[in-house]
């Protein structure tokens, strides 16, 4: 079979690999969705510069992986052939505090004991991914394999800053980057009963916060913090999750949560600078940095966008096959769009 690799630079590669054969407590998934990530961007496609956690192994790409179990190695127990899963994106030592607590990415073992799929191993952009049992979650019938794919870590993650910050009913939520994770984070708030608000400034992922459950949407800039204080009667946001990364964005959820708010920084990298004083301490505000879900959690959230009747593919702008993939890597790059997959038909 042929597979994604991304060896920086922005290029896409395939590698001839065969097909794996699942070992004990393992299964062999056959891919239906894999999602590109921009983690994937960040680090990897455009340049190596992931380490510990994020340093890449030239190995099978795609750490958002939703297929179909094709075979089930010795010691398997909970599932089966033909069963549909997602996979939580962390294979971690199994024993450690965070492990057995459900929070994988947190792993504390030494790092040839932790593993991403996508990163340090094999991940979905193949025709086949050979699993970890602990790492399945069953996909309800309700949710499609895109669903599943958007669920293993871009939904994950917006669904961990919605429980860090507590958004509800009584809330007003600040979204700031629309991209997929915002995207993710607006549908969720808004299934919360929450009146959110989305900040970003390509006017194609404010329409797409609008259909993701926005009731109001802000174009990024100067203007941004009045207008977001207007649509609050001069009182700012309950609660604010950042999903851009920047140090504007970080800065502005800061600025328009009112006093005693909640706010999550959730998008990777850049930096930011702010005075505490008049930001955050005299203002009593809470400042969470919130990372990817537990497996419990993930669990949790398949389970309650079925019930819900909520996609994530509703997020998903473009679809390409695994042949495509450069193709869908380098539109993907650059950020002009909501989700793109690779899929199976």
């Amino acid at each position: 079979m042929q597979g994604v690799i991304l060896p920086g630079e922005r290029r896409v590669e395939f590698r001839e690999t065969p097909v794996p054969e699942p070992g004990h407590g393992q299964v062999l998934v056959q891919m239906r969705a894999s999602g590109l990530c921009g983690s994937d961007l960040r680090a990897i496609y455009r340049e190596h510069t992931g380490v510990g956690a994020e340093r890449y192994q030239n190995v099978i790409a795609g750490h958002e992986p939703c297929g179909e179990v094709a075979a089930v190695g010795p010691g398997v127990q909970a599932f089966q052939r033909g069963d549909r899963v997602v996979l939580y994106h962390i294979v971690g030592c199994g024993v450690c505090r965070f492990c057995r607590s459900g929070f994988m990415i947190n792993c504390s073992a030494p790092a040839s004991k932790r593993a991403a799929y996508g990163w340090q191993r094999d991940g979905g952009h193949a025709p086949f991914l050979l699993a970890e049992e602990r790492t399945l979650v069953r996909l309800p019938d309700e949710l499609s394999y895109v669903d599943g794919a958007l669920v293993a870590c871009g939904f994950g993650t917006a669904y961990q800053s919605i429980l860090r910050v507590g958004v509800s009913g009584r809330d007003r939520t600040l979204v700031v980057g629309l991209g997929p994770v915002g995207l993710g984070a607006v549908m969720l708030a808004a299934a919360s009963g929450a009146e959110v608000i989305g900040v970003d400034l390509v006017q194609d992922r404010l329409d797409l916060a609008r259909q993701a459950g926005a009731a109001h949407t802000v174009e990024a800039g100067d203007h941004a913090e009045s207008q977001i204080m207007a649509l609050t009667d001069g009182h700012g946001v309950e609660t604010a999750i950042d999903c851009s990364g920047s140090g504007a964005g970080r800065h502005l959820c800061l600025d328009a949560a009112r006093e005693w708010g909640r706010v999550a920084f959730v998008g990777e990298g850049g930096t930011v600078t702010f005075e505490p004083s008049p930001l955050l301490l005299h203002k009593q505000l809470t400042l969470h940095g919130s990372w990817v879900c537990g497996l419990v959690e993930m669990e949790q959230l398949v389970e309650w966008l079925a019930r819900k009747n909520l996609h994530p593919e509703t997020t998903v702008t473009h679809r390409f096959g695994l042949e495509q993939a450069a193709e869908a890597y380098a539109l993907f790059d650059r950020g002009q769009t909501g989700k793109v997959v690779l899929e199976w038909t």
